[in-house]
Formats: structure tokens, C-alpha cells, sequence
């Protein structure tokens, strides 16, 4: 078994699924973490984005084996300002890509709890929002920034 911590708890996985990308065994009924997306499969929208040891990620390609004896968290287990205030200010539309957004957000946030608008567009750069809420994004990140 391959044993990891998510969002703080401890989790596992059959160590035959090593090789699979981590975001399909997140997803697994195993693992059961479905806040993680499936989008492009290439590292091109972010929407599959986890912390890795507080380390943004591509879950989508990163082989989950990678994660063994290591801390995992996704948007679900980031119960923090960024998160509340992307949520409370109604920032997305259709919401697919926010997990992503949040976890992008979180490791710039937790890096400079003071980020320029400048920081937080750059930080986002690899985030892929198709319905354009990203000024809506921004504009929430931009008073977390401020507060």
C-alpha cells in the first residue's frame, strides 16, 4: 500500500496504481477526493492542481507514487481566507476551474501574504477559466491581499 496524508488524514492506495497519474487515484473510489478536475490532461488549465508538501502540483500527470509518506491538499482541505473569500464573493461562474484557483491562490498566498495584483495575475497565469470570471477572481484575491 501506498500511504500518504490528505488534507491532513491519513489515506492509501494500492501500490499497483503507482504509476497512475495521482488524479485519477484521488478520484478512485479508494481515495474518494473528487475536488481535483480532470481538464486537459497535459498541465495546461490547472484544474487538477493539488499542494504536494505545500508545493502546487500537476495532479494530473504526476505519477501518484510521487506522494508516498507525503502531505496532499486540495482545495477541499484549504479551509482558509483565499478559499472563504473566492466562495463568499460569488468570484467564479460555472466554478470548474476553481479548485485549481484556489489551490494556485493558496501556495502564492502562503508565500506573500501580501501580493501585488500584479503577483496574483502571474500566479493564476495556468489557471484556464472558460466562462471569464477570472476579473471577479482577481478583484477577491486583491481584498484578501488587502485585509
Amino acid at each position: 500500500m501506498i500511504r500518504f496524508r490528505l488534507n491532513g488524514e491519513a489515506a492509501q492506495f494500492d501500490d499497483s496504481e503507482r504509476d497512475m497519474p495521482l488524479l485519477y487515484v484521488l478520484r478512485s473510489p479508494a481515495v474518494g477526493e473528487m475536488t481535483p478536475k480532470l481538464g486537459c490532461g497535459i498541465e495546461q488549465c490547472g484544474t487538477c492542481r493539488v499542494l504536494v508538501d505545500g508545493e502546487p502540483a500537476y495532479a494530473c500527470t504526476l505519477p501518484a507514487g510521487a506522494v508516498e509518506g507525503r502531505h496532499v491538499e486540495t482545495a477541499a482541505g484549504l479551509d482558509t481566507p483565499v478559499r472563504r473569500a473566492l466562495i463568499e464573493s460569488n468570484a467564479t461562474q460555472c466554478g470548474y476551474c476553481l479548485p485549481g484557483i484556489i489551490v494556485a491562490a493558496e501556495a502564492l498566498f502562503r508565500a506573500n501574504p501580501r501580493p501585488s495584483g500584479a503577483e496574483i495575475a502571474t500566479a493564476l497565469d495556468s489557471q484556464l477559466c472558460r466562462c471569464g470570471s477570472h476579473p471577479r477572481v482577481l478583484r477577491a484575491l486583491l481584498e484578501v491581499a488587502g485585509r
